[in-house]
């Protein structure tokens, strides 16, 4: 049986690309993403983040500003072309909600992050979660009144607390605007709401009709639950070593090493290169 000939990988920034305690991508992980792109082989980053966060990945993975390289980020909210940083697709969440959500927060124990198409705006935050943000070079702006937003371009609203089973206690109190939003988890410490439809599988999709791509010509890894429908819809889905626990029974495959440890140059040498 011949083997698959994977075109494009997709995978999650966060406890996959990277560690919880560097922001830089590592040497080995970097020099298999340059071997993968020297094959024709597209390296697409799938994040939670926005678009502007992730620069300094894209600049050490040089894929900065390149015509024909994407991103998928804000959990497919936004698919980019990163030379210039050109949306391609923008699929936001209604105002209406986002102030329904915020409200609601006020009852839980937790703080907020607020995604317009191109900026973090925060409010509440913890002591750990700014020191998180600042450490991995994040910028982000507080803000007082959810009105704030009434007319811009809103992409996702999350809740913060680093106890996750208090997270799913929470989650019990949105089954009335499942019809509305799509939720998910990741960094073990985010609750996030997305408007209905919109996660990392159908952004992908959504890039790979674009590109006249197979989704079975694919590659997904991840690490957390906001990246099981992009493992789901690949054609191999590969969870790093150091995967929540709930995710593991989703992978195709699990990687011998974790993110700190070469986990995506891993998967890169093994389903790429050796096939090559």
């Amino acid at each position: 049986m011949m083997e698959t000939m994977y075109k494009l990988i997709a995978c999650d920034l966060d406890e996959t690309l990277l560690t919880t305690t560097d922001p830089h991508v590592s040497k080995v992980n970097a020099d298999a993403v340059k071997k993968l792109r020297s094959l024709g082989v597209k390296f697409v980053p799938a994040t939670g983040r926005n678009f502007l966060t992730i620069k300094e990945t894209l600049e050490e993975l040089d894929l900065y500003d390149r015509e024909n390289e994407y991103a998928i980020s804000l959990n497919g909210a936004v698919l980019s072309e990163n030379h210039n940083d050109r949306i391609l697709y923008f699929h936001g969440i209604d105002f209406d909600l986002v102030k329904e959500i915020y409200e609601r927060s006020k009852q839980y124990d937790v703080g907020l992050h607020v995604y317009t198409d191109t900026e973090t705006y925060v409010k509440d935050l913890p002591v750990y979660e700014k020191e998180i943000l600042s450490d991995r070079g994040l910028d982000f702006i507080e803000f007082n009144d959810i009105e704030e937003f009434r007319d811009r371009k809103l992409a996702k609203i999350l809740y913060i607390n680093r106890d996750y089973n208090y997270l799913k206690k929470v989650e019990q109190d949105f089954t009335d605007i499942l019809d509305y939003v799509d939720l998910s988890y990741s960094s073990n410490r985010y609750f996030e709401f997305n408007a209905k439809g919109v996660n990392k599988g159908n952004g992908l999709r959504k890039l790979c009709e674009i590109l006249n791509i197979d989704l079975s010509e694919v590659i997904a890894i991840g690490d957390n639950f906001n990246d099981l429908t992009m493992i789901e819809a690949a054609g191999l889905g590969v969870g790093v070593a150091n995967a929540i626990p709930g995710m593991r029974e989703h992978f195709d495959v699990i990687t011998k090493n974790d993110c700190g440890h070469g986990a995506v140059a891993e998967v890169i040498e093994k389903y790429i290169l050796n096939q090559k």
